[in-house]
């Protein structure tokens, strides 16, 4: 089965996350992606623990279903075969600072000047332009310039270190797979290629959705605990009595009213559809109470059947095996050469004509280097060659 993106062939040159899940989210969806890697340069998520079989569980999920090609780029023998590459691999996803693959004679100019076609995105921390393009950064450095820090956490601890990247993957994997898809569906129309330009600071700014627009259309400040969905409302997360977790999201009146109903307390339904701070604050603290009084199980009962938008938190280890996750076939085995299969997360979109089956984990650097060469037209002694002057690996 061939999925729906099976027309597509990518040169990946980003290492770390969130190229490489872009990159992912495109191979699983059937895209033809080759991943151009250094032969002596290792990529952190190569040797991330932990590691399953001898080899880094996140490196064997990001890169799945992927080829690995090993060229030294600053060999001028390498940047001639990616030329070469470039012609049927018209797409290319890169992940490096700004300036650094024109440096190395892969920039788009460069590129398109072989395919005028090209593809070519480009995945950074704060974009190609701007006062801070060259600086370092990571997916909290992101949210804190961003803003949505500042709103994220608990005014008496603080912001909190979010448990999923949401710049590098919110940011900078969707929306760079978003930013692909719009310039292929452009090119169909008008046989142009192109440049895009994500940076994950923009992405991340651009995520503030309701607050950013009551900050800009009326110059309300979101703060800690400030508004509906942060804390600032009954909207939260409640500890039972021993010391589990539910989420509470009765929002709607009809929601609202089940909710204090079922929890025993159909008299606070009033409060928690008022838009008083005193009235939120009054009823989180009755909330609070009505939750320490039964353990885990006994409101899990009680919810179970009930239509309230109040759910338990759930470690991942119990996500993986929740009904609705395995109904959706969120989890998948994956084939791995000469080992058992890996159980890994699958692609969450779903297709009325299915996707391919999971093809393999990532591989080892270089894995078909001479794969890749021979279908370049590259002979066995001329593959040989450049693996012993080492412009290959």
């Amino acid at each position: 089965m061939k999925g729906p993106l099976s027309s597509l062939k990518i040169l990946d040159f980003s290492t770390l996350l969130p190229g490489p899940f872009a990159s992912l989210l495109l191979a699983d969806m059937g895209a033809e992606v080759l991943r151009v890697e250094s032969p002596s340069r290792t990529d952190l998520v190569r040797v991330l623990p932990p590691h399953d079989g001898g080899q880094s569980t996140s490196h064997a999920y990001l890169n799945r279903n992927k080829r690995s090609i090993a060229l030294d780029l600053k060999r001028p023998e390498a940047v001639e075969l990616v030329k070469q590459l470039v012609r049927g691999y018209d797409i290319v996803l890169e992940q490096f600072r700004p300036g650094v693959m024109d440096r190395l004679g892969l920039g788009y100019e460069a590129l398109k000047a072989v395919n005028p076609k090209l593809i070519y995105v480009s995945i950074t921390g704060y974009g190609q332009t701007g006062p801070y393009r060259d600086r370092a950064g990571h997916d909290i450095n992101y949210l804190a310039l961003a803003g949505i820090a500042s709103y994220t956490g608990r005014r008496d601890s603080g912001p909190l270190p979010l448990g999923v990247q949401l710049a590098d993957i919110g940011g900078g994997s969707l929306h760079g797979v978003m930013g692909l898809l719009a310039a292929v569906i452009h090119r169909q129309a008008t046989g142009e290629g192109q440049q895009v330009d994500v940076s994950m600071t923009d992405c991340a700014f651009a995520l503030h959705g309701m607050a950013g627009a009551a900050y800009l259309g009326a110059g309300v400040e979101p703060d800690m605990e400030n508004q509906v969905l942060n804390g600032g409302s009954f909207y939260d997360y409640y500890r039972t009595r021993d010391g589990r977790w539910f989420s509470v999201g009765s929002l709607e009146p009809q929601f609202m009213q089940q909710f204090c109903a079922a929890i025993g307390r159909p008299e606070l339904a009033a409060k928690g559809l008022s838009p008083k701070a005193e009235d939120q604050r009054e009823l989180k603290r009755a909330i609070e109470t009505e939750f320490e009084k039964r353990d885990y199980a006994e409101w899990l009962d009680v919810f179970a059947a009930l239509d309230a938008c109040v759910e338990p938190m759930l470690p991942l280890s119990a996500a993986v095996e929740h009904p609705q996750i395995k109904a959706r076939g969120l989890v998948v085995e994956v084939p791995r050469d000469g080992l058992p299969p890996q159980r890994q997360i699958a692609c969450p979109i779903k297709f009325s004509t299915g996707l391919p089956a999971p093809r393999h984990t990532g591989g080892a650097v270089g894995a078909h280097t001479a794969e890749v060469l021979a279908e370049l037209g590259l002979s066995g002694e001329e593959i040989e060659a450049l693996k012993a002057a080492k412009v290959v690996g």
